[in-house]
């Protein structure tokens, strides 16, 4: 042939409007290439119009007059199209040749609507109809530019076997390409225009038409290369709409296109593909409105990439069929396989368990009550004598297919530890043995949290984001958010960890932002939130999001809170907390949320439980977990009473310095959980557990300091006047100690299964003497530190070091 062809193809996605097909139209004009080539170019329908025309064949044959107001939106859109899009003088002549076709139409449509009957070829021809329209117009406004342009009718090329069920069509291929090369030969015109008749698709419903066609053309005419043109620039990673991070795939080979485009990556259809395959023609997919990227380029070179995409086939149910007659009886498959075919349904995915006990098949919900009946006939007597189970059906599923060509070491565990973290259970699995598809049944409501972090484990190495929802913005909740924002820069640098915080909440308002909330502007967004706060509504949002990577956290000191953290953890969300009721109150609740974070993969830490900011759990896990043995564990435990007890030693007043302990933030926003000694038993408690004891907080043994009238006070002011009224009583508490030259420090003690904690008078060489303002001292006599105790010690108070203490623990988690 003397001239070279350039095959290119317009899909209908990039057929909108009239600012579109002009958009095409003078991409065709400055088309860079030499004056001696030819293009030949398959245009689809107008977006949507397909669709339509099939509701008009249906509806006219279930007798509906509908389907004339649908043509009348057809032909509204195309002289709208018309008008907008060609010179004034031009367009009479071609909306009165539009016209002549929608007439055509309109009859064929009015003939069905009368008899009653539609037929595989009168719909069809319905269909084409739309593609007719289109690429008239392409051809008619390329020509205003003085061109040479040929409108050629595709089945005057193209011949096709009549003995086809509908949206199946068969070509006699060897007749084809003479014609086409014939024609192309003849024709002088250098924009040949051609419709992509979708009636002559391979798919269901008239799927891929046109890039068969062009296929067709491409592979007759032997081009160099088929462009593809859509709206989208070519093959993405996963579904741009459910993974904001996806990005282009630049080469891929043909199998993994195909394998992607099977599970509907939409950009191409799988069957239409053979012709060029065979031909080794490479294949280019672009934007056309973004013409300066790149896109994708598929041919047969293998780039082994462990995982090139990810695709998604929504609307999928999953039957099986099991039971013990079936175990090493061959015919069972055969059966069930031969009565799907039969009926046409299709299967997208097969499993069966090694015994050959059950065989699950994948197939499209629509299908589902087809299938049922034709399994439950062909199987009647096997389930009627209960040999073989009634069919389980699971709907509401969806299949993810990881798609790559070097996928055989390792993959599907980095698939199933990925979505394991993150509690999304895999209902089936389905592995070809070339091992370049693994695909996994999912449940729908989890496939976008799914995606995203198959997504981030296989093409987002640099940053893992982390979601967080928090409850509590009093003084350790505002300083975390400082941290956070502090650090967050860092964290990324460092760590590889991206911060998100997606949820806030107060005592009186929450607010959410999928994309993350700005830390800077949290109290405005707060103040004009029309979320009023509601705990039930809060954890409600945060499951309706279904992120990946989410941690709750709660600097509350909440009961009602600390009590639904199972339900968190279950739902594979992480739990922070420096909120200490949960881990003190009844030991089997303790135990149930020590095991639900192991068996969910779900981070439960609470470091602040104990030591503020202090490393005191961790390093008592450190210990247990490297085989050391705990013989006893004294501490201060209280940064509030040693603040308190170290200034009341210096002649002051002890109502006046616990109030002077409340407004720096040591204590708690009450003051008698401190003061009683229940906030130290609390935490010599959770110590103990760590330990591996089964202690209730009933069993710690307590000596009170307190008057039992303070004790007994009714409210915070209540208990502030009673205080007052016994200065008396604690001045001599603290003449005594002072004459012996001692200190007082309220004491934690746990030592063979016992815990006690209480105020005592301690001498110079105890080492908590020396203990100064809000510190915490905790002494681990161990196995190992049998001579001289491991101590830690250090700010045991205050909002900061709380804060910085969580932000650690949410560190730790995002690392797991």
């Amino acid at each position: 042939m003397a001239n070279a062809i350039k095959v290119l193809k317009f899909g209908s996605s990039s057929l909108v409007d009239s600012e579109s097909l002009n958009k095409i139209c003078n991409f065709l004009i400055n088309y860079k290439y030499k004056n001696n080539v030819k293009y030949a170019i398959i245009i689809s329908a107008i977006y949507n119009i397909t669709n339509n025309l099939m509701k008009c064949g249906e509806l006219a044959y279930k007798r509906n007059n509908d389907y004339k107001k649908i043509l009348e939106l057809i032909q509204y859109k195309h002289i709208n199209i018309i008008h907008e899009l060609f010179l004034k003088q031009n367009q009479s002549c071609i909306i009165s040749r539009l016209k002549i076709n929608l007439n055509i139409l309109e009859n064929l449509c009015d003939g069905i609507f009368q008899v009653e009957e539609l037929s595989k070829d009168s719909l069809d021809n319905i269909i084409s109809f739309g593609v007719i329209n289109s690429s008239y117009l392409i051809a008619e406004k390329i020509k205003e530019f003085d061109l040479k342009v040929k409108w050629k009718d595709s089945r005057e090329l193209i011949i096709k076997d009549y003995e086809y069920e509908f949206g199946c069509a068969n070509f006699f291929l060897k007749k084809s390409n003479s014609k086409i090369i014939s024609f192309f030969k003849k024709e002088k015109s250098q924009y040949i225009i051609l419709p992509g008749f979708i009636a002559f698709s391979v798919g269901v419903g008239g799927v891929g038409g046109s890039d068969y066609i062009a296929c067709i053309v491409a592979s007759a005419l032997k081009a160099d290369l088929l462009e593809i043109w859509t709206n989208v620039n070519g093959i993405m990673t996963a579904d741009p709409k459910l993974v904001s991070q996806a990005y282009t795939i630049k080469n891929i080979s043909y199998e993994e296109a195909m394998e992607l485009s099977h599970f509907c990556a939409k950009i191409i259809y799988p069957p239409t593909l053979q012709p060029v395959i065979e031909q080794n023609i490479p294949i280019k997919i672009k934007s056309i409105f973004e013409e300066k990227k790149t896109g994708s380029f598929i041919n047969n070179i293998s780039f082994k990439k462990t995982v090139t995409g990810i695709s998604v086939m929504k609307q999928i149910s999953l039957i099986t069929l099991e039971g013990s007659v079936m175990v090493g009886i061959p015919g069972y498959s055969k059966r069930l396989f031969k009565t799907l075919s039969e009926k046409r349904i299709n299967v997208v995915l097969i499993t069966q368990s090694s015994s050959e006990h059950s065989i699950a098949v994948g197939i499209h919900d629509n299908d589902v009550l087809k299938a049922k009946i034709v399994i439950d006939n062909e199987f009647y007597r096997e389930i009627s004598n209960k040999s073989i189970e009634p069919l389980y059906i699971e709907k509401d599923l969806c299949i993810i297919a990881i798609v790559g060509e070097n996928m055989k070491h390792g993959t599907s565990g980095k698939i199933f530890s990925a979505m394991g973290k993150n509690s999304i259970n895999i209902r089936a699995i389905a592995q070809g043995s070339t091992e370049k598809n693994i695909s996994v049944v999912i449940k729908k409501p989890d496939l976008k949290k799914a995606l995203n972090i198959l997504h981030e484990e296989f093409f987002e190495t640099p940053s893992k984001q982390i979601n967080l929802f928090i409850i509590g913005l009093g003084k350790v909740g505002s300083n975390l958010l400082g941290q956070i924002n502090q650090q967050k820069k860092y964290l990324n640098k460092e760590f590889k960890i991206k911060l998100r915080v997606i949820g806030l909440a107060n005592s009186k308002k929450m607010i959410f932002k999928k994309n993350g909330i700005n830390i800077n502007k949290y109290k405005c967004y707060l103040k004009t939130s029309s979320y009023d706060m509601y705990l039930k509504r809060f954890i409600e949002i945060m499951y309706e999001m279904n992120l990946r990577n989410s941690i709750f956290v709660d600097n509350t000191a909440d009961s009602n809170l600390a009590m639904i953290y199972e339900n968190f953890l279950k739902k594979g969300i992480g739990v922070i907390t420096c909120n200490k009721i949960a881990c003190s109150s009844n030991y089997y609740y303790y135990k149930k949320l020590k095991e639900l974070s192991i068996n969910f993969n779900s981070p439960f830490l609470f470091e602040t439980n104990v030591g503020a900011s202090l490393p005191v759990i961790s390093t008592l896990n450190d210990l247990i977990n490297s085989g050391d043995k705990i013989y006893k564990i004294e501490a201060v435990l209280s940064g509030s009473l040693n603040f308190i007890f170290n200034k009341f030693i210096y002649n002051k007043n002890f109502f006046e310095v616990v109030i002077e302990a409340q407004k720096f933030g040591y204590t708690e926003p009450d003051p008698r959980i401190d003061l009683s000694g229940i906030d130290v038993m609390r935490k010599i408690l959770i110590l103990a557990r760590e330990c591996g004891s089964n202690l209730e907080l009933e069993n710690i043994y307590k000596t009170n300091f307190l008057p039992e009238e303070c004790l007994k006070s009714t409210s915070i002011d209540n208990f502030y006047s009673i205080l007052e009224k016994y200065n008396n009583y604690f001045y001599e508490i603290r003449e005594k100690t002072v004459k012996t030259g001692n200190k007082l420090r309220f004491i934690a003690k746990y030592e063979n299964g016992n815990a006690y904690v209480g105020l005592k008078s301690i001498g110079v060489d105890h080492p908590f003497f020396n203990l100064e303002g809000k510190d915490n001292m905790v002494l681990y006599n161990t196995h190992r530190y049998s001579e001289q105790p491991l101590i830690i010690k250090g700010a045991g108070a205050g909002a900061e070091v709380t804060a910085s203490g969580v932000l650690s623990d949410i560190i730790k988690a995002s690392k797991s």
